[in-house]
């Protein structure tokens, strides 16, 4: 009963019912009879527990949600074309009503916030004009738009996806206001173009906290059971590039600020690839697959800088790129429990005992 109970607080927490159904539902099912089977317990100290090493988000469910998406995005893309932009967000509520709140499809849930977010960002271009080399007021009222939007987005239909980006933004509003603290203390309003490592390193720093803040919601649920887990898969979905690109600028910076610079990639490849390198590791001690997938793409342009560099074609470098990820991915891909276990036996107990099972 009491592994019912915790299923139907679950439930509604998700918000599938309410607590009120949750509480009279219960005597209805164990007066019929309904049990729900408990792992035996074995000799350890924890019950044994059912766990899934494929990390599968829950935002698709059928083919059902995947075709309720495309209309929507359709319909979103057309209504962006025809309509004035204000009229985007008004239908945004609208099918978030129907769709997310009512029906709880997850797969057209995501691609609502993506159009949310799609929104406030040009929304926020056309009112505020934050592409200058200066770091002022309008960077920060820019960016402060999307926590705002996307929070209340959150609050009303509890989309994971929504308070990822939340986060996200919400750090990203950090680093723009500890950018601009330093700058003004300065006095120089091109400080960060002509102190490259300082924009680098606290960068770093606003990267590292996202990190963290993923780790906590993963570490809190290392069976990967709740909503919890879906919300660490996005943060590290956007964790991985953001220490990979602080990184390596902090790591390289000098000559440009841009971290795919082609013309002067080769001399940036080794920094790249031990970086990447790095986050696999991570990856595998997190089992976030997530979290190695997002460093492939430096990763290919630093092998296309290189072979670029020899005498090859075209064709040849370009493709060479392909096969090398390729074939990184694969190994990775094919051996990833293997790999992940000889990684939790090297750790310590009391930290191995805390990340999902290998």
């Amino acid at each position: 009963m009491t592994e019912l109970r915790s299923i139907l607080d679950e439930a509604a927490r998700e918000g599938l019912i309410s607590p009120e159904a949750g509480g009279r539902l219960l005597p209805f099912l164990i007066e019929r009879g309904v049990a729900v089977a408990e792992a035996p317990v074995t000799t350890t100290a924890e019950p044994q527990q059912t766990w899934s090493d494929t990390e599968t988000p829950r935002f698709v469910r059928g083919f059902h949600d995947v075709l309720i998406t495309i209309g929507v995005i359709v319909a979103v893309v057309g209504l962006w074309g025809l309509a004035p932009l204000y009229a985007v967000p008004v239908a945004i509520i609208v099918l978030s009503e129907i769709l997310v709140r009512r029906q709880r499809l997850a797969l057209p849930a995501v691609s609502l916030t993506i159009a949310l977010f799609c929104w406030t960002f040009l929304m926020m271009s056309r009112v505020f004009t934050p592409w200058t080399s200066e770091i002022g007021a309008d960077l920060t009222q820019f960016v402060a738009g999307f926590p705002i939007l996307l929070g209340v987005y959150y609050v009303r239909y509890r989309v994971p996806l929504s308070l990822a980006l939340t986060i996200i933004s919400t750090l990203a509003l950090v680093l723009t206001l500890l950018l601009r603290l330093v700058q003004g203390l300065s006095g120089n309003p091109a400080f960060f173009v002509d102190h490259l490592g300082v924009l680098a390193a606290v960068a770093f720093v606003c990267a590292l906290g996202l990190f963290a803040t993923a780790l906590y919601f993963d570490l809190g649920d290392r069976l990967r059971r709740t909503t919890r887990s879906d919300i660490a898969f996005w943060l590290h979905l956007g964790a991985a590039p953001a220490l990979l690109y602080s990184a390596v600028s902090l790591l390289s910076f000098g000559e440009s600020g841009r971290i795919f610079d082609l013309a002067n990639m080769s001399a940036r490849t080794p920094v790249v690839v031990a970086t990447v390198a790095a986050l696999m590791l991570i990856g595998l001690v997190i089992d976030r697959r997530a979290f190695v997938t997002s460093g492939l793409l430096s990763l290919g342009f630093a092998i296309f800088s290189v072979v670029r560099k020899g005498n090859a074609t075209v064709d040849t470098y370009i493709f060479t790129t392909l096969l090398v990820v390729g074939a990184i991915v694969l190994i990775i891909g094919t051996g990833w429990m293997p790999l992940r276990r000889l990684v939790l036996r090297a750790l310590p107990p009391a930290i191995a005992n805390r990340l999902p099972p290998g």
